[in-house]
């Protein structure tokens, strides 16, 4: 078989860091290739060398057999390489289809909205991506900005297309869904690369794999070969187990950390995203709410949080009522929150890791003196937290945009851990890290429920809710229609139900 795209040893520095040192990756035309690695690993600098967004400082890229050298993402297109990055291209204020055309050399300068909604929507249907093609990006949740940019990289007719985490806001229906169409992708001749940390899904996709640690080529391997144990050991350098959580200290529910009572409340667009929504979190229970981007789950998230207003109904914690829409108030009574979108609503991306582990009690008077901000005592107590966490950066003044994933993450968890919360919403917590990465969260997540903290785990991931939670409830269209003990959840109810299909017995 013919190579669609081959990469000899290539190697990319950065100050202080080599992304790639001589990788090597061989990718065959008509094959799902599967590229796995840890955060750090050099999997996104190996796309964004191969998408012309960087150039290799040694080794050579042939793209059908002729060697290529990319000056822009413009030549990669051209080529026909197409990508959907982890995170996001897109224009905020656009509207889903201007982004879609945004930057196509051949549009006309009075862009014709009705036939590009009309390309919009029937790619959307065909591939199983529901979008409004109106709606702005700002507007949609993170799961529905990244189902705009598969439609983005389709509309463009990609034969060579990189898929970043592609299935992380779907449900196992609707992923089942996704991988017939890339097998029928790759049957008509296309190319897909496929990065993702869900080991079973690599396994159910692709032909082959190759992974990457350190910046170095570990091995490709045929799929038919190989099993999630050995990959899993392959990316991380040993051995990493996935099993249901047995916790020494059981949920106390009898004793009510947070309380939801017939909340409602609207969109970003004025539209009633939550429908009467009652809920109850006990001290040190995990409950997960499953459910597929885009069914009022970030509105919950921010309405807890006090982030966003309430139309009706209240929130409690430990008794107490939360204000409505004051995210101080919600911090003041014990709220911690872990947003999906961890770059811009969880962090200041472009200020320092100690800045933004300072950002929750900057005006404690440890850390300020009449409105002063303590330097010495902010990187003290940012020193200590990154230690603490195992975050790797080179020191606390680095930009938390520059880190990996799994280490911006850790900043994040960091920060609200330390708080000494109540409640936890931790929204997608665990959302594009590598299993590294997800073990270290998934285990801080464990200690804090262990220390008496309530959990709110918001994930699309079935096996991470499954793992994880006590207690699962499903959201649809904005209201719990389903809930269930975890050890007695049936993947396939949960899929069902999530897809807003009924069930009998229906939701407790």
């Amino acid at each position: 078989m013919t190579s669609a795209v081959r990469m000899t040893g290539i190697v990319k520095r950065f100050p202080g860091v080599v992304a790639n040192d001589g990788v090597d990756v061989d990718i065959r035309a008509g094959e799902v290739h599967a590229l796995l690695g840890e955060n750090g690993a050099g999997k996104s600098t190996l796309s964004n060398i191969l998408t012309g967004l960087y150039r290799p400082d040694e080794g050579t890229v042939e793209i059908n057999g002729q060697a290529m050298q990319f000056s822009s993402p413009r030549d990669a297109l051209d080529a026909g390489i197409g990508m959907v990055h982890q995170h996001f291209r897109l224009v905020s204020t656009f509207t889903v289809a201007e982004n879609v055309v945004l930057g196509e050399p051949d549009s006309p300068f009075m862009m014709d909205q009705s036939r590009v909604a009309q390309q919009v929507e029937e790619l959307s249907n065909r591939y199983g991506l529901a979008v409004d093609p109106s709606a702005r990006i700002w507007q949609l949740s993170v799961g529905e900005q990244q189902r705009v940019e598969i439609i983005k990289v389709l509309y463009r007719g990609a034969k060579v297309l990189i898929l970043d985490e592609p299935t992380a806001v779907l449900t196992p229906i609707e992923a089942d869904a996704l991988f017939k169409t890339l097998r029928a992708m790759v049957a008509e001749g296309r190319t897909v690369i496929f990065i993702s940390h869900k080991l079973d899904e690599v396994m159910k996709v692709s032909d082959r794999v190759t992974v990457l640690r350190g910046g170095k080529t570990v091995g490709t391997v045929e799929t038919a070969n190989t099993n999630t144990r050995e990959l899993a050991s392959l990316m991380v350098g040993r051995s990493v187990e996935f099993n249901r959580v047995t916790r020494s200290n059981p949920a106390d529910v009898s004793h009510t950390v947070l309380t939801l009572s017939g909340v409602s409340a609207r969109d970003d667009r004025g539209r009633d995203a939550l429908h009467g929504v009652s809920l109850t979190v006990g001290r040190g229970e995990i409950v997960g709410v499953a459910g597929v981007a885009g069914n009022g789950q970030r509105e919950l998230a921010e309405a807890i949080s006090g982030m966003r207003a309430l139309s009706s109904g209240h929130i409690d914690v430990s008794g107490e009522r939360v204000q409505s829409g004051r995210a101080r108030s919600a911090i003041a009574k014990g709220v911690a929150h872990i947003p999906e979108d961890r770059l811009h609503t969880g962090l200041a991306s472009s200020h320092s890791v100690e800045d933004n582990l300072a950002l929750k009690n900057y005006r404690s008077s440890s850390l300020s003196k009449f409105r002063v901000l303590r330097r010495k005592a902010i990187r003290a107590q940012a020193t200590d937290l990154v230690q603490n966490y195992d975050v790797k950066t080179p020191d606390t003044v680095t930009p938390v945009r520059l880190l990996s994933g799994g280490n911006v993450q850790k900043v994040l968890l960091a920060r609200e851990f330390s708080s000494l919360p109540k409640v936890l919403i931790a929204a997608s917590p665990t959302r594009g890290l590598d299993v590294g990465a997800i073990e270290t969260v998934r285990a801080r997540l464990v200690e804090a429920a262990e220390r008496g903290v309530g959990i709110l785990l918001i994930s699309e991931d079935l096996d991470e809710i499954m793992s994880l939670a006590d207690r699962i409830v499903v959201m649809y269209e904005g209201r719990l229609v389903d809930e269930v003990a975890a050890e007695a959840a049936d993947r396939e109810r949960l899929g069902l139900t999530m897809g807003g299909s009924t069930v009998s017995g229906g939701a407790r």
